[in-house]
């Protein structure tokens, strides 16, 4: 059977594309499913830092692509996650070295060695975004509570719906707080503005940054609230559609802890 491809995208960088690739990556390896994860951030590479593989590159998905290397060459192995694999990225090439055509032979040439294959999409809607839509069969969209985040989210979900490419919404780095005090929308607001399914919502949470400097994924630290929405977020990839999406609360997670510390809370 041939793997199911996902891009995770969203327009506007700094969204939390690269941390969300990674954790749903992760996630569903962990759930036994064989996962590689592709960095198409040509020229910028983060993917290996986060998932901590950075020292372990030989070849990049440029290599592979423009067959320098085989598949099996490119694909780096995580040792503490069975069934999670990386394609990372070329920091010396720019976006234009290669098309749409040759990406998407490339992703069809591994697609029946993996259960899901997903890649990280550039920010922007030029020649990268084009490349990594190219072999998708659905999107994640990620995006936060913000305006211009909304903005650009939706201007990619009419690109991928024109590419009959099925779109589903991740709302990421929610603070409670601030929605109850009205200072940022709601995810309600931002569902109502998209029009597309919710398949998650990602509370902000310090533990991304431990995350991002020690290469350890967010799914595999126990007290990271952002991990376990990552988790349930694969598992309703995976199929669990039944799964009941949790809305964070201000007594939750980074704020009790907060709280806590600011002598705030019992």
């Amino acid at each position: 059977m041939k793997g199911r491809v996902i891009v995770i995208t969203s327009g506007k960088g700094g969204v939390g594309k690269t941390t969300a690739t990674a954790s749903i990556g992760a996630a569903l390896a962990l759930a036994g499913k064989k996962t590689a994860v592709v960095d198409m951030d040509i020229g910028l590479r983060n993917l290996d830092v986060v998932m901590g593989l950075e020292n372990r590159i030989v070849f990049n998905v440029v290599d592979a692509v423009k067959q320098r290397c085989k598949p099996s060459q490119v694909a780096i192995k995580d040792r503490r996650i069975d069934n999670l694999f990386l394609i990372p990225a070329s920091q010396s090439d720019n976006k234009n070295t290669m098309g749409p055509d040759e990406v998407t032979s490339f992703i069809d040439e591994i697609r029946g060695e993996y259960d899901y294959i997903l890649i990280d999409c550039p920010a922007g809607i030029e020649q990268g975004f084009e490349n990594a839509v190219a072999a998708a069969d659905d999107a994640v969209v990620v995006c936060m509570p913000e305006v211009s985040s909304i903005r650009d989210a939706d201007r990619i979900i009419g690109l991928l719906l024109a590419k009959e490419i099925a779109p589903k919404l991740v709302v990421n780095r929610i603070v409670p707080q601030m929605v109850e005090r009205g200072d940022m929308l709601s995810h309600e607001d931002v569902v109502d503005v998209l029009s597309v399914e919710l398949i998650g919502l990602v509370e902000m949470d310090e533990q991304v940054i431990v995350s991002t400097n020690t290469g350890v994924p967010l799914v595999m630290q126990k007290d990271s609230k952002a991990g376990r929405a990552f988790e349930r977020i694969a598992a309703r990839l995976a199929g669990q559609t039944d799964l009941p999406i949790e809305v964070p609360r201000t007594d939750s997670g980074f704020f009790k802890r907060l709280g806590r510390k600011m002598g705030l809370a019992r």
